[in-house]
């Protein structure tokens, strides 16, 4: 899963302004780019791999896939690919696609979710502490811990992206909005297996959109979905609330 190359200045950012990220950072009155304790900390809390960040030259489970399964895995991931080239030909999905990427940078889509559901009734407030909880625990374990044993390239795009989109510094392996996603969903679902479809549905919208601009391999993906169930499962033995 990883490259011999060197990491080039295309690995720590593409450019593209981050406007959720530059507004939390503004509001603390630290310019976006200083490498100051509490923009950091920002970044971290917010789900992004702050600056200072080192990461081994090799990733220490390079050995542990067998060269089989690579192969495999590296197939998987161009044909799956492949399948997405006539959706980023519309321009409809493609600009729907995008918004749903950069809906997902943060975990903000399931915040501003949990958060509108509590505003809306009482009955909710205890769900979305939850929720925004587990996701803050999540991107300390997903972006801080998890990705640190991973060196993964992001996947290359030779043109230029039809629509700013913010690519992070991190891991490609696993792909932290599906993990937030499938996490949030199965918070939200909650064992109702009426919501499954919708809560589900939506945070396959979002995974999926990391493959369409081509900042995941489909391996992160579904890496990423699978890990992000296991902990929306733990999330809810830990802290049951009623159905």
């Amino acid at each position: 899963m990883s490259s011999s190359r060197p990491p080039g200045p295309s690995d720590e950012t593409d450019g593209a302004p981050h406007h959720a990220l530059e507004a939390a950072v503004a509001a603390l009155g630290v310019p976006p780019d200083a490498e100051h304790p509490v923009a950091e900390a920002a970044v971290t809390a917010l789900g992004g791999t702050p600056a200072g960040t080192e990461r081994p030259s090799e990733s220490p489970v390079d050995a542990v896939l067998p060269p089989g399964l690579a192969g495999l895995v590296r197939r998987f991931d161009v044909s799956l690919d492949r399948s997405f080239a006539g959706l980023r030909r519309n321009p409809r999905t493609n600009k729907a696609m995008f918004a749903a990427s950069a809906l997902g940078d943060f975990s903000l889509l399931w915040h501003l979710i949990g958060t509108a559901r509590a505003l809306r009734s009482p009955a909710h407030e205890r769900e979305a502490l939850r929720l925004g909880t587990s996701l803050l625990v999540e991107s300390v374990l997903i972006n801080g811990i998890v990705k640190s044993f991973f060196r993964r390239e992001r996947p290359e795009w030779e043109q230029e992206r039809s629509h700013a989109l913010r690519k992070p510094r991190s891991s490609s392996f696993p792909s932290g909005h599906a993990t937030s996603g499938f996490m949030a969903a199965t918070l939200l679902a909650n064992g109702n297996r009426r919501r499954n479809p919708f809560w589900y549905g939506l945070a396959s919208v979002v995974a999926a959109s990391r493959v369409h601009v081509r900042i995941h391999h489909p391996s992160d993906v579904v890496a990423g979905s699978l890990i992000g169930v296991g902990l929306g499962a733990a999330a809810r033995r830990i802290w049951p609330l009623p159905r």
